[in-house]
């Protein structure tokens, strides 16, 4: 298995700092469809490091940190409710936007795996003038029919339980609980382990991590969920990118998701959980790739 340094050659990282937000970008450059690929609660860049050469021949892929994670900017949370258009998960949204000025793009295709996927959500229905396509990966932050939908609530209470844990105590031990709640059937690597170490013990990260934390777990938070009217609103071309082992939402949500997106593509990704593009790099690049050169 190669390192990530190995998986990254070929790309290049940049701090982009454009007056509103700094952001640490890893992106192959060319000029094929741009393809933002956002990563999940407490993540960073590397989620998808196995992916970047391989999807960059269907697309330009850019990997970028989130506001509030990894070496990205921390600038203060909104304290707005769910009704307004500034709440504080806007705020990544308007991260990516804030990006694709930057770089010239008027319309990006976009990627989001958990929290990735909630704003993924917000850029194909709040902004979908600027959103091409979008591949639901394993995605947070909905609220679906229970009739047709189980959610795992004893997960959410394990994730709050070794996110905290790690970061107020970041040991080999409590990092590898929190990964392998991402996966556990197995693909957590020291090296892994030492890059969340690195990240999460930048004292102004393991701050702002905290406070999203504080932010995820409110009372509230289902306030913020998008509801199915909202997403079935979503005209852009929809891949929706599930495991058969996906904790707090499985196969029933991304059947649910196909039948309310129109047009909406499905492929279930089997033997993962929670980082299919860590976990069966291969199979998601083939199927994202085939998606955004019309081939699926």
């Amino acid at each position: 298995m190669s390192s990530i340094h190995v998986d990254l050659l070929g790309t290049e990282t940049q701090f982009i700092d454009t007056g509103k937000y700094r952001s640490r970008v890893i992106s192959v450059k060319n000029d094929k469809e741009p393809l933002f690929l956002l990563h999940g609660g407490g993540g960073h860049a590397e989620t998808y490091a196995r992916n970047m050469l391989r999807l960059a021949e269907f697309c330009q892929p850019i990997a970028i940190d989130f506001i509030w994670h990894g070496m990205s900017s921390r600038p203060v949370y909104s304290t707005s409710g769910p009704e307004a258009s500034d709440h504080w998960l806007t705020q990544f949204t308007d991260q990516v936007l804030n990006l694709m000025d930057h770089f010239g793009f008027e319309t990006a295709a976009i990627e989001g795996e958990s929290l990735g996927g909630w704003i993924a959500y917000d850029m194909a229905i709040t902004h979908p003038d600027r959103t091409s396509k979008v591949v639901l990966n394993t995605t947070w932050g909905m609220h679906l029919d229970p009739a047709y939908v189980h959610e795992g609530e004893s997960d959410l209470d394990a994730l709050r339980q070794v996110s905290v844990g790690a970061l107020t105590n970041p040991t080999t031990d409590t990092l590898r609980k929190r990964l392998e709640w991402l996966m556990p059937l197995g693909g957590v690597t020291d090296e892994l382990i030492d890059l969340r170490r690195a990240l999460w013990t930048i004292p102004e990260t393991r701050d702002a991590l905290l406070t999203y934390y504080d932010y995820l777990f409110r009372p509230n938070i289902g306030e913020f969920y998008w509801q199915e009217d909202k997403i079935s609103q979503i005209s852009c071309p929809a891949l929706v990118l599930w495991t058969d082992k996906n904790p707090i939402h499985g196969e029933d949500a991304a059947d649910r998701l196909a039948q309310i997106i129109p047009g909406a593509k499905k492929h279930i990704m089997r033997g993962c959980a929670h980082w299919p593009q860590w976990e069966r790099p291969e199979e998601h690049d083939r199927v994202v790739g085939a998606f955004m050169t019309g081939q699926l």
